[in-house]
């Protein structure tokens, strides 16, 4: 039992979650000598890989995880959502999150919540006990609340992100010493108020292991050059988890997650590109740079990650497919990318995602009617400006998957077979002796005899 308990007379059940962007489970089974700490977790607690969400991207994944329901609920679909009724776009913060995540239902049982780098999260919500936001927040002193936690985190020069620009360098030292430096501040926020034992909940998240792997993926699955650099970073990853489950106290269960798998990267698919080579996207002028520049023959336009909108007459401004025609449309486009073949005659895509399979509820009005889960190693692009070649080649050599995401829950009671992203959020309440409605995710508890 931990301290804040005892001076509190309370006896809840509580929760670390820490958060391994983007890491890959395969990464952590098939080397259990390189990371010992989550090799010891999956012995002595639960381990598996989980299915991500559609689409498997950062941005619509966290409130999912999170919330425990599908971006029709939450209402962010990616990195870039359109506005209803408009080509406008616009990048969804935390107020764009619709649904209740975790620590918003804590709050409403009297319990206290540590959020840390999440995310989608900023602006720092102010009912929790702590927070600071994560990914596509702007400084600490805006992403941080209360001003206690402001003042600390400067003081250990907390990076809310690292310099992902480093990574497009040849040369990755650059980049591999500043997510060194970037995790290792992180770790030591984690740590400072981990100790402090005041949360029920502590919820952080390290997305360091997304970038690293944006960049060096690649080079580990395929021997190559950073191997080592990739492989030393991630013995770093297990030091610090397994310092994290160290200090824990015994009431307290860790769940370790990411939100989606990896994969290397091979080509780059520039999908309005396609489009445009198909006959179904038109520009109206050549400087094209955003979707406002659509002209009104377009029968289709994609925004990422392979999110695909039909051109539908009363719901785009200049829409031109009749409802009447849509659904034929849409077949048509839907067989166009199962279709789909590489540079070397290999299929694009994994499958193609109708939007009713994949999204609902009160938010689904911008829903895209078709998303395309890659194979491994093609990543699904967007861009308005003009590109030469629908495949193409950049500075990452790694891509997110939907398959292969990790999850580690120290009980050995947990069932995490068959299990996807959905299920985390009521499994940590279940964990916590949280009630909630049994139809209130679209997941379900993993730890059933709770």
């Amino acid at each position: 039992m931990g301290l804040f308990d005892r001076l509190r007379g309370e006896d809840h059940p509580r929760v670390a979650f820490v958060g391994i962007d983007g890491v890959p489970f395969s990464l952590l089974e098939k080397h259990p000598a390189e990371f010992p700490n989550f090799a010891a977790l999956a012995d002595e607690g639960s381990a598996g890989a989980i299915d991500s969400i559609v689409p498997p991207e950062s941005s619509a994944c966290w409130p999912a995880l999170t919330t425990g329901v599908n971006p029709g609920e939450t209402g962010v679909y990616g990195f870039q959502d359109r506005e209803v009724g408009s080509y406008d776009t616009y990048v969804p913060m935390g107020q764009d999150v619709q649904a209740p995540r975790i620590w918003d239902r804590l709050d409403e049982a009297g319990r206290e919540a540590t959020v840390m780098n999440v995310p989608v999260t900023f602006p720092p919500q102010r009912n929790v006990q702590r927070m600071v936001s994560g990914f596509l927040s702007p400084g600490v002193d805006k992403a941080a609340h209360p001003d206690e936690l402001r003042d600390y985190l400067q003081s250990i020069e907390y990076a809310i992100d690292v310099n992902a620009k480093l990574g497009h360098k040849e040369d990755k030292s650059d980049f591999v010493e500043d997510a060194h430096e970037t995790i290792e501040t992180r770790f030591e926020a984690f740590s400072h108020y981990l100790q402090q034992d005041d949360w029920d909940l502590f919820f952080g998240v390290f997305m360091t292991t997304d970038r690293v792997n944006h960049f060096l993926f690649k080079d580990y699955e395929r021997d190559g050059e950073n191997k080592e650099a990739f492989m030393d970073f991630y013995r770093t990853v297990d030091d610090y988890v397994g310092r994290i489950r160290e200090m824990l106290p015994d009431d307290v269960t860790l769940v370790v997650a990411s939100d989606h798998g990896f994969t290397s990267l091979d080509y780059e698919v520039h999908c309005n590109a396609w489009l445009e080579e198909e006959g179904w996207l038109s520009f109206e002028d050549d400087d094209h740079d955003d979707l406002t520049d659509i002209a009104e023959e377009s029968r289709a336009y994609s925004l990422i990650p392979g999110r695909f909108y039909i051109n539908l007459e009363g719901r785009e401004p200049r829409g031109s497919v009749p409802e009447a025609e849509y659904e034929a449309v849409r077949a048509e486009l839907k067989s166009a990318l199962e279709s789909l073949e590489g540079p070397e005659g290999d299929e694009v895509c994994e499958r193609v995602v109708e939007k009713e399979d994949a999204f609902r509820g009160e938010h689904d009005d911008i829903a895209p009617d078709l998303v395309a889960i890659p194979n491994h190693g093609f990543d699904l692009k967007s861009g308005f400006k003009s590109h030469d070649d629908v495949f193409d080649v950049g500075p990452r050599n790694g891509m997110h998957s939907f398959d292969n995401a990790t999850l580690f829950v120290d009980d050995p009671s947990a069932s995490i077979a068959d299990a996807d992203l959905f299920d985390i959020a009521p499994t940590i309440l279940d964990l916590m002796d949280v009630d909630y409605g049994r139809t209130d995710f679209d997941g379900g508890s993993l730890v059933t005899s709770k």
